[in-house]
């Protein structure tokens, strides 16, 4: 059964005791927020995410999409569905206020998203692709666009996608064949085809409006003769509302492992009218925009995912009988023990649990850090904040979305052979999430990012942002008598880090194939230091508070097991990530082609 409550408890911990509500509210468009305005948007959620998605999210992947005739319908329930979602104004949590937004943080949006991911994948990817074509046209829009298109999309009756991907490129953009021909008028003819548009064509809003990358007739060959498009699917009549149909029509929907219910369209453009988005040869700027949001957010989906099969796991290992405790009958009114008392079965929870945890704690270290990098008041603060978001979001990609893959078949294991059928619903939740480590750029691309432009950019600036405040932390708390012992353990991962880091910077610049060999290792344990880093954190926090905590003591007792746990069994990894990156490339680069 898919089992989920919205952890409400661990994100306020996370947002207003760890990373502490104070940084966001000393920012000026911030300053009247509040945990109670907070409290009531993420309970409100939390019912849309449990008593309205959840429900829709077995069913919706049975049911599917279906394409007929170029229009596509959604599951049963996923019109009202949106309508509700809609009608609350859940779309513009984060719009910008000019255009109808509510202007939230970033940092709450985040949780906001979490909650959706985790009650239906399929069903968050619609409005959640729109909030990245918000994002791409408010930074590179004419003001006409924006005026136009922004109100609408921020609000939700109109969606976004984002098209990229041809039959014949996809991480290679510079090979794609799409057409744009300038109009007298000022729009532009586009032609061509593109594949894996998420939510390319639906029925829950009235209009689409997809940011197309394409080439006009002067552009020079490859990535730097890229324009970026705006192409909506009715052509807006001067009043706003949406008028004739353009020339885009969906050929086909692709039938998928997971998120059955999320149309993943193939779209042609015939003569569609479409409207330039920035500068001419300029369009990966824009569409680098919407992809840095759509990566941050698609690690949330894996975040998502792990929270939801994690709970999942956990609740059907309490009620599963079978065999009887190592240690002796834990219940002996009963046939058997349930099967959470077996140590292995504690190591799958334990290790789905701190996976959601840290990635929560780091998520929120993240957008946190979007929203000073948006709202700082000095541009050195906004700079610094930049920075490190560009760091971290090729590990939030990789990483959340690998951990909640892992996450979801964890949770198959736990169910046993019960896990591999449909019946209790935990296999849909490995199908849907191997997909986020594939779209807005493979998790080996996102390493390769890392490594090769993130790292090295302004000279290692970015990592200062990252290495100076887990070095400080280590320092000031090495000798603290709750966490001590935990510091230590974080201060090797640490050290393995600075080395591997110190290795690839030195062996990439002679070999670029050594730092490629290196990247995914190296992402992962940078992550790894980084959850380290946020669980060390949370447990000096609920190390202080514990003892006299009152009802909330056994939360505190919680949060410091999960810290225990993942400083004890996960961050050991780093030590053999590290030797595995020092190996160099000799071993992943020796055989021929032919010998594959």
């Amino acid at each position: 059964m898919q089992t989920y409550q919205a952890p409400l408890r661990d994100m306020r911990f996370n947002l207003y005791e760890l990373h502490g509500l104070d940084a966001l509210t000393a920012l000026p468009a911030f300053a009247d927020l509040n945990a109670d305005t907070i409290d009531s948007v993420l309970e409100e959620a939390a019912k849309i995410a449990t008593e309205v998605l959840l429900p829709l999210n077995a069913s919706g992947d049975i049911e599917g999409c279906v394409a007929e005739n170029g229009v596509v319908r959604t599951p049963r329930g996923f019109r009202e569905a949106y309508a509700t979602f809609r009608d609350g104004g859940w779309a513009s949590v984060a719009g910008d206020p000019d255009y109808g937004g509510q202007g939230l943080p970033e940092s709450v949006n985040t949780l906001v998203q979490e909650m959706m991911c985790a009650g239906n994948l399929s069903f968050s990817l619609y409005p959640g692709l729109t909030y990245g074509a918000v994002k791409a046209l408010a930074a590179h829009g004419s003001p006409e666009l924006r005026d136009l298109y922004l109100p609408k999309m921020i609000e939700g009756i109109w969606s976004g996608t984002m098209c990229l991907t041809e039959s014949h490129c996809g991480t290679d953009l510079g090979l794609l064949r799409t057409r744009a021909v300038p109009e007298e008028d000022g729009s532009y003819r586009l032609n061509g085809a593109k594949i894996f548009i998420s939510a390319g064509e639906h029925d829950l809003t009235e209009n689409i409006v997809h940011l197309v990358l394409a080439r006009l007739p002067d552009a020079p060959a490859g990535i730097k003769g890229i324009s970026l498009f705006l192409v909506p699917k009715f052509l807006p009549r001067e009043d706003g509302t949406p008028g004739e149909r353009n020339g885009v029509a969906c050929t086909g929907i692709e039938h998928k492992m997971g998120l059955k219910a999320s149309a993943t369209c193939q779209i042609a453009f015939d003569d569609a009218k479409g409207w330039l988005v920035g500068a001419p040869h300029k369009g990966m700027q824009g569409m680098f925009t919407m992809m840095n949001e759509e990566r941050l957010g698609v690690g949330i989906q894996g975040l998502g995912i792990a929270s939801v099969a994690y709970q999942s796991a956990a609740a059907y290992a309490k009620d599963r009988l079978q065999g009887r405790s190592l240690a002796g009958a834990r219940r002996p009114d009963l046939a058997a023990d349930p099967i959470i008392v077996h140590p292995d079965v504690r190591r799958m929870l334990m290790t789905m649990r701190t996976s959601a945890e840290g990635c929560r704690a780091v998520g929120l270290w993240v957008s946190q850090a979007v929203d000073l990098s948006r709202h700082a008041e000095t541009e050195a603060a906004r700079t610094a904040a930049a920075d490190f978001v560009a760091l971290m979001t090729p590990v939030v990609k990789a990483l959340f979305t690998d951990l909640g893959f892992e996450a979801a078949s964890l949770g198959i294991q736990v169910y046993g052979g019960h896990g591999y059928i449909r019946e209790h619903g935990v296999e849909q939740f490995a199908r849907d999430a191997r997909i986020a480590m594939l779209y807005e750029g493979t998790n080996g691309i996102q390493a390769l990012d890392l490594v090769g432009r993130k790292m090295p950019a302004h000279m290692g600036r970015s990592l200062r942002y990252f290495f100076h405040p887990v070095s400080e932390f280590i320092e000031a708390n090495r000798k603290d008598p709750g966490v001590g012992g935990m510091v230590e353990h974080l201060e090797r991962a640490f050290g393995a880090l600075q080395l591997a880091t110190g290795q690839i910077a030195q062996s990439g610049l002679k070999d670029p194939e050594e730092a490629g060999a290196a990247a995914t290792d190296y992402l992962r344990l940078l992550g790894l230091v980084a959850m380290g880093y946020m669980f060390v954190r949370s447990a000096k926090v609920a190390h202080a508070k514990v003892s006299d905590a009152g009802p909330d003591a056994g939360f505190y007792k919680a949060k410091l097991g999960s810290a225990q746990f993942f400083i004890d069994r996960i961050l050991p990894q780093a030590t053999a990530l590290f030797l595995a990156i020092k190996s160099g490339k000799q071993s992943t680069m020796a055989l021929e082609d032919a010998a594959f």
